[in-house]
């Protein structure tokens, strides 16, 4: 009798003890499919929409973490830029989010100017997006490139040091180039200017 009774009090502990940790690691994590996301202005204005076939929310960390993710930009109410990632991260309370894994950015224009980078960074409160690691601007003229870039408020590109600049010629091959610590595109003017404070600007010719 006193066995069984040990038993009784002992067996409902186990079961207690057994569901706890498997109970902690499958709350903290819930998996979303088909994610469609809309992120609003103080002022009820659409700033981002977000897309992911697959993705998980982190209630630990309170993150939300997305694959296949697509990102439309908006700026007063219209669609300036398409996104288009590997993986992405919202964080910080839906206020940072960082894209990484063959990002491509793509100005919704007819001029097919896309912008390739490792990695997309945004501080939503902030207008300027940061791109890293292997940065290349491209449209049906020029090539830029660089190892980060900043893509501001005034549809203005920053190219940080160092950039290379190539211009095509009509048969898509380049025929023009320059070296600059750092550049900066107008993606209204198709205008750029090179800065270096510390080197000269070297350009090449091809013939």
């Amino acid at each position: 009798m006193i066995n069984l009774n040990k038993l009784i009090i002992i067996f409902p502990l186990i079961i207690i003890g057994c569901k706890t940790k498997p109970l902690k690691e499958i709350n903290h994590l819930q998996t979303i499919d088909e994610l469609n996301m809309n992120i609003y202005s103080k002022s009820g204005d659409i700033v981002s929409s977000i897309y992911s076939p697959n993705s998980s929310y982190n209630l630990k960390d309170n993150t939300l973490n997305l694959e296949e993710t697509t990102i439309n930009l908006f700026k007063d109410k219209i669609k300036k830029y398409t996104i288009n990632s590997e993986t992405s991260n919202l964080s910080n309370n839906n206020k940072t989010l960082e894209l990484s894994g063959n990002v491509e950015l793509r100005t919704i224009q007819k001029d097919n100017e896309i912008i390739i980078a490792n990695k997309f960074i945004w501080n939503i409160n902030d207008e300027n997006y940061i791109l890293e690691g292997d940065v290349k601007f491209e449209n049906n003229n020029i090539i830029l490139s660089s190892n980060k870039a900043i893509l501001n408020n005034t549809d203005e590109i920053e190219f940080l040091n160092p950039v290379n600049y190539l211009i095509k010629d009509d048969n898509n091959k380049k025929s023009y180039e320059i070296n600059s610590e750092n550049a900066l595109y107008n993606l209204i003017t198709k205008s750029v200017s090179f800065k270096s404070e510390n080197q000269r600007v070297r350009s090449k010719i091809y013939f």
